[in-house]
């Protein structure tokens, strides 16, 4: 079976290795872009600074070699499903992170541990805040 994806848009970060990337989502990181293709713009409707949303992306620049990996942090071994290692038969990213603003089709968020023009391939909504 094959399937494929249509990415909607792309992430701006400041990371262009793999070694500059955070190991996780850092709220507190710098300001990030997630920039929907302009025909996807009226998709964000209803989507407000301070709403907390899941951005998946496809880890473009990952290759699948290995299912035990070291983890980056500990040094320690695990499988692969165990890291958040983008080398994995899927490299498919996900980053729940709330919203700092939204200017026209770009949506600036913190944090975000991808690299740059990383393709964006969806946008879900977590629960509204409080």
């Amino acid at each position: 079976m094959t399937y494929q994806l249509k990415p909607i848009g792309l992430i701006r970060t400041p990371y262009s290795t793999l070694d500059e990337c955070p190991r996780n989502i850092e709220e507190s990181g710098p300001v990030c872009r997630v920039i929907v293709n302009t025909e996807f713009k009226d998709a964000l409707s209803g989507l407000d600074p301070g709403h907390r949303i899941l951005i998946l992306y496809w880890m473009d620049q990952a290759s699948f070699s290995e299912l035990i990996l070291p983890s980056r942090k500990t040094g320690e071994r695990k499988g692969i499903f165990a890291l958040r290692t983008p080398q994995r038969p899927n490299p498919i990213g996900i980053a729940k992170v709330p919203i700092e603003s939204i200017d026209g089709n770009c949506i600036y968020v913190k944090g975000l541990d991808c690299l740059d023009k990383t393709p964006l391939i969806d946008i879900k909504p977590t629960r509204r805040p409080s």
